[in-house]
């Protein structure tokens, strides 16, 4: 077992606030990075690809998230193996070359290949931030620390601003800089990284499970797939996607087979022992889907069903926003006032419980301020979960796995996403075949007369069982946090504790 380095003189409460207000920077980079590209799609077309850029969309999101998705659980073990610090400036480093290069594209391949190297790097930028700010916690100051909050704060902001950014940049300037924009917030991050972090180098065995991280990186990637091509451009009974299910399974056996008998997994099993890590990659994964059902399928209702333009539609996303930041900003005070961690996540569940069931009442006239206000109790209820439940994980792990935990939690909010895509998506096509059959939904909009009114009806009771069934999952999210049990401060963690057993 390697000695732990130790940090470079401790930190003052000055330095601690800075390395925070870097790791918010840093957020902030992230969570703009994956709203911003929706806005300049139509501009990025016309310029690389005007024939089949259209087509050719999909991939600009999906070449960042399956990468990003992919390098996750490698992140996690770089930084228990490394430091957290060198692991941040690594893959801060490695997201400004992806965008430099995205910049610079000069076709629609080479965008979509820049972007897979932009979000090896952005598969960083959260999780392993989420990792210094445990490091850079007050050592005395227990629980989640202030932490939980800025997930609430930042995520809303970043949801509602990311849209408005691009379509200022694109609009102003060039699609370019939407990629350019993070150079220097990028190297003003790396600076103040170099100069102001002060964190243990390494946190034990230098070891990497390079065949476990490929494993993961193989099931994620199929998981992805099978999301992104099923009941899309193959039948899910087709044999590519029957093919490639297999293959995704077969691969979570060996990596599950790889984690029980390698000697530094990248997702050790035992942490699975500990109850609060345990329901928190649960309860994660569940708002993944929920997530997923909610901003997807809110979209979809507002322009089949209610007219509204694409561009437009976006705009409801801000009341989302707003009740996100809002309870962002509140969270913390209630903290304060003897809220325990296990009240926030219950009381978060419930809001986007009973928030998706009234989207589920919805009808073809539902009046769109009460979607506006149904809008703002969903980001109520995840401003409240966002944040918090990677502090219920830090807190339980043991610190020598703390990343490991850190980019567990991540991973797991991203396979909850996928599924809850493949899911919904399923849920959506049955219900809407059931009263019209052999209809596409793309075709609603050509309609005319009582065939549109009828068609109209169909897929609002559809995407109602949609959100029904999105809020009977954060029910199950309300039931899993409600198993949690408050840790006394003197009281070590459970994490500790299943070590030290």
């Amino acid at each position: 077992m390697a000695a732990t380095a130790p940090a470079a003189g401790p930190m003052t409460g000055a330095e601690r606030k800075l390395g925070m207000l870097i790791c918010l920077i840093t957020i902030i980079l992230a969570v703009l990075d994956m709203n911003i590209v929706s806005a300049a799609t139509v501009p990025i077309v016309r310029d690389l690809d005007p024939v089949h850029g259209v087509d050719r969309l999909p991939w600009l999101v999906s070449a960042f998230a399956l990468a990003a998705t992919a390098v996750l659980p490698l992140y996690g073990r770089l930084c228990d193996a490394y430091g957290a610090k060198r692991v941040l400036i690594g893959a801060v480093g490695t997201f400004l070359l992806g965008s430099a290069l995205c910049g610079a594209a000069q076709s629609m391949e080479q965008l979509i290949a820049f972007r897979a190297v932009q979000g090896i790097g952005g598969g960083g930028l959260m999780s392993v931030t989420m990792v210094v700010m445990a490091q850079l916690k007050d050592p005395d100051e227990e629980g989640s620390g202030g932490g939980g909050g800025f997930g609430g704060i930042v995520g809303g902001g970043g949801m509602a601003v990311g849209p408005l950014v691009g379509a200022l940049l694109a609009d102003h300037l060039d699609w370019r800089w939407i990629f350019y924009v993070n150079l220097p917030i990028g190297l003003l991050v790396l600076l103040g990284a170099v100069l102001v972090l002060k964190l243990p180098a390494s946190a034990g065995r230098r070891g990497l499970d390079f065949l476990g991280a490929t494993l993961a990186a193989a099931f994620a990637t199929g998981l992805l797939l099978v999301t992104e091509w099923g009941g899309k451009d193959h039948a899910w009974t087709s044999p590519e996607i029957l093919g490639l299910g297999a293959a995704t399974l077969l691969a979570l056996g060996l990596f599950l087979w790889r984690q029980a008998t390698a000697a530094d997994p990248v997702l050790p099993l035992s942490l699975f022992r500990v109850p609060e890590i345990r329901i928190g990659f649960a309860v994660q994964g569940l708002v993944g889907m929920g997530l997923m059902g909610a901003i997807m399928y809110v979209m979809l209702y507002l322009q089949v069903a209610r007219g509204v333009a694409a561009t437009s539609a976006s705009l409801y996303l801000i009341p989302m926003a707003v009740g996100m930041t809002a309870v962002g900003l509140a969270v913390n005070k209630l903290e304060a006032r003897g809220w325990s961690v296990r009240t926030i996540l219950v009381s978060g569940s419930a809001c986007a419980a009973t928030a998706l069931l009234l989207l589920g009442l919805s009808g073809p006239e539902t009046s769109l301020w009460l979607v506006r206000a149904e809008l703002v109790l969903l980001g109520v209820g995840l401003g409240q979960l966002i944040g918090h439940l990677i502090g219920v994980v830090q807190d339980a792990a043991p610190r020598h796995q703390l990343g490991v935990a850190t980019t567990g939690i991540r991973f797991f909010q991203t396979l909850g996403g996928a599924l809850g895509a493949a899911l919904f998506g399923t849920v959506l096509a049955r219900a809407f075949d059931g009263s019209e059959p052999g209809l596409p939904l793309g075709a609603v909009g050509r309609l005319t007369g009582p065939a549109r009114a009828h068609a109209v009806a169909s897929f609002v009771d559809a995407v109602d069982v949609v959100f029904f069934s999105a809020a009977g999952v954060m029910a199950l999210a309300l039931l899993l946090a409600l198993r949690l049990k408050p840790r006394p401060a003197a009281e070590p963690s459970r994490g500790e504790q299943a070590l030290a057993a």
